[in-house]
């Protein structure tokens, strides 16, 4: 046998290391085939940051999970990546982990449905705590990716949990889930309500009559609820229910938002 010096060594691993991430990228498109690509989500996220007028008018971030946690997609609504807030990105992916997390075929929970229930002596208290972000995949480089089609998160699991406005989950014609979307950059009740017209441009709110949620709104079963009542102890307040979010500045009206198909 002829002996490998070191440079045909060093190519040999560097066309297995190649070959290896194409066929890692070819997994995770595959992976994300039921979802909206790039240009679909950017289209989508534009159009519902012009039609809602709640929350301060901010520019957003948007990302979509697959059903096992993976990214799909990234994108903001600004000019450049500086025009929304920077820590908004991670936060929007951890908002579609989340929801995608914690939510089924038959029962939707929305990152704004999950406030009240981790406050002390609610019902899924401790879940904030339960799937920290990978920061390894969150703070890739390199930056000037950030939200484009090649983002670095994509393809990747950013895990985390979020318990405040901005994630859905997303249905298909079957009803079934598929993964969620997460937004973030203005008020968590805004980030609520552009998520769900994100959702509902991307025709992947079909709950049908097999998909319920905590809101008990047959139209609306993941919406945000606003029943919290102050606590004479302090705290955050006493939900009703018992998955009450707070209200926002310039909170906007959630019952107006669009029926879900």
């Amino acid at each position: 046998m002829m002996p490998i010096n070191k440079y045909q060594l060093v190519s040999a691993v560097g066309l297995a290391l190649f070959f290896s991430a194409g066929a890692s990228l070819a997994q995770s498109e595959k992976n994300c085939r039921a979802l909206p690509d790039h240009a679909t989500l950017q289209a989508a996220l534009d159009a519902a940051v012009a039609a809602e007028g709640s929350g301060l008018d901010f520019d957003m971030w948007a990302t979509l999970v697959n059903r096992d946690g993976v990214v799909c997609a990234v994108a903001f609504s600004g000019d450049d990546r500086g025009a929304q807030w920077p820590g908004s990105r991670a936060i929007s992916a951890q908002k579609a982990n989340t929801a995608n997390s914690f939510s089924l075929d038959g029962l939707a929970l929305s990152t704004a449905n999950l406030f009240s229930a981790v406050q002390p002596g609610g019902s899924l208290f401790g879940l904030q705590h339960s799937n920290p972000v990978d920061t390894s995949v969150a703070y890739k480089g390199p930056a000037r990716n950030y939200g484009q089609r090649n983002d670095p998160m994509v393809g990747n699991k950013i895990g985390g949990v979020n318990v405040f406005g901005g994630g859905l989950a997303l249905y298909d014609t079957d009803n079934k889930i598929i993964g969620a979307v997460g937004l973030s950059g203005d008020t968590s009740c805004a980030d609520h309500m552009i998520a769900w017209r994100v959702r509902n441009n991307l025709d992947l709110d079909n709950f049908g009559v097999s998909v319920g949620g905590v809101s008990g709104v047959a139209e609306r079963p993941d919406n945000i609820i606003y029943d919290i009542t102050p606590n004479p102890d302090g705290g955050a307040g006493n939900s009703a229910g018992g998955f009450g979010h707070p209200e926002c500045l310039n909170t906007g009206d959630e019952t107006a938002l669009p029926a879900v198909q």
